[in-house]
């Protein structure tokens, strides 16, 4: 019996599908389509979560208010994150194209931020139901659809220019379709919530594990939010191999979703905190060639990307699988603590553009044109010599945290 866990698997792929891509195809496609500058973006992309600062937190106590009418708000965000993607990346913008991207992904990641923090805390609920070890059952299919999800997203663009078609008109509404299909398959599991009453943040920033376990996180998903957000321009300029963006990518993030149930099940055996710190460790020495590399390494950059998407996998799939046996014991309905979460997943996405674009503009780099030595090897450190040292100091953090190994 599966629980319907493929339901959410479904629905954890268009979730990812609305994040970590969105950061690698809009800023590049508003650049190339209406000329808007990096500086810019990245400024629009940082305010944007500092307005999560506040609404985040909103959003966690709206979904508790709406518990009893949670399927229809689930669908109602479903729709908004749907439409607003098709606005992004359709629609024309009837203003100036910076004030449209704005006010466009905000509705993403509003409604991607509600339904995140609703999902989350459902699979808290939903992992108690299973047998066994419920959440690292629940979570490897949840990370792995999410995985899933991230390698369609990344791909789909490339996908839709090899037929001829307008490659991120195709991307929009095969979006828009997901989502129907997943808010479907997904519409008997919202009226199943547990009926404790929340305890609203104190429960989750009164325990020191789990603000530290939310630190792990932030100083953790920094790394792939550097990467994420200069892969694009690096590939082009750094390697040269313009047209390799979108099979790098699927190379990428396949890895995640193929090595995601192997370290699930590596740590029902050993421990979810003995692994992950391993899966890390690995990540590092990967992803610490890529600063060798130059013109022509494109096979080289394959490989990178196949060891540290396998990296990927670990971190993608054990840390929330942490944090939500975390939850069980210190905030049941987990509403506040995932309002949280995805807080802290959002903000590195916002402080890599905010710092990484416009260091790039002052160091002279320009995207799709020829780059000085100093303005290419700029973006080689940044790029993987500031992932490898944030990395390092997320191993720190995590081996000082205690945590039972059941998990």
């Amino acid at each position: 019996m599966t629980h319907r866990l493929p339901a959410y698997a479904v629905f954890a792929g268009v979730l990812a599908a609305a994040g970590l891509p969105i950061y690698i195809h809009a800023p590049k496609f508003y650049v190339d389509e209406y000329g808007v500058g990096l500086g810019a973006l990245g400024a629009v992309l940082f305010g944007l979560r500092l307005l999560d600062v506040v609404q985040d937190p909103l959003l966690g106590r709206l979904s508790e208010a709406l518990r009893d009418r949670r399927a229809m708000a689930m669908a109602l965000g479903v729709l908004v994150m749907g439409g607003a993607m098709v606005g992004l990346f359709v629609v024309t913008p009837p203003v100036a194209p910076l004030i449209w991207f704005a006010v466009m992904l905000t509705l993403v990641f509003s409604a991607f931020s509600f339904l995140t923090i609703n999902f989350y805390a459902r699979g808290v609920a939903k992992a108690a139901e299973l047998e066994g070890d419920g959440h690292l059952r629940l979570a490897r299919w949840r990370e792995t659809g999410a995985l899933l999800g991230v390698c369609l997203a990344s791909v789909l663009p490339s996908v839709f220019t090899g037929i001829g078609a307008p490659p991120f008109v195709g991307f929009a509404f095969s979006f828009a379709l997901l989502c129907a299909i997943a808010a479907w398959l997904m519409r008997a599991e919202w009226g199943i919530v547990g009926q404790q009453a929340s305890g609203g943040f104190g429960p989750v920033l009164r325990d020191w594990i789990s603000r530290r376990l939310l630190l792990v996180a932030l100083v953790n998903a920094a790394p792939v939010a550097v990467s994420s957000t200069l892969f694009l321009f690096f590939v082009e300029s750094r390697l040269e191999a313009p047209g390799w963006e979108g099979p790098l990518l699927l190379l990428f993030f396949v890895a995640a979703a193929a090595a995601a149930p192997f370290w699930g099940a590596a740590a029902i055996r050993f421990g979810a905190k003995r692994v992950l710190m391993a899966a890390m460790v690995l990540a590092i020495i990967a992803f610490s060639f890529a600063l060798t590399l130059g013109p022509g390494d494109t096979l080289a950059f394959a490989l990178i990307c196949l060891a540290s998407g396998a990296a990927l996998g670990a971190d993608l799939t054990l840390l929330p699988a942490i944090f939500a046996r975390r939850m069980a014991t210190v905030a049941p309905t987990a509403n506040e603590g995932f309002a949280l979460w995805a807080f802290v997943s959002k903000f590195t996405l916002a402080f890599a553009a905010v710092t990484l674009f416009p260091t790039l503009e002052m160091r002279g780099f320009e995207a799709g044109a020829a780059n000085s030595d100093d303005a290419l090897r700029t973006l080689s450190w940044l790029y993987a010599g500031v992932p490898c040292a944030l990395k390092l100091v997320a191993i720190g953090l995590l081996a000082a945290t205690p945590l039972k190994e059941e998990t």
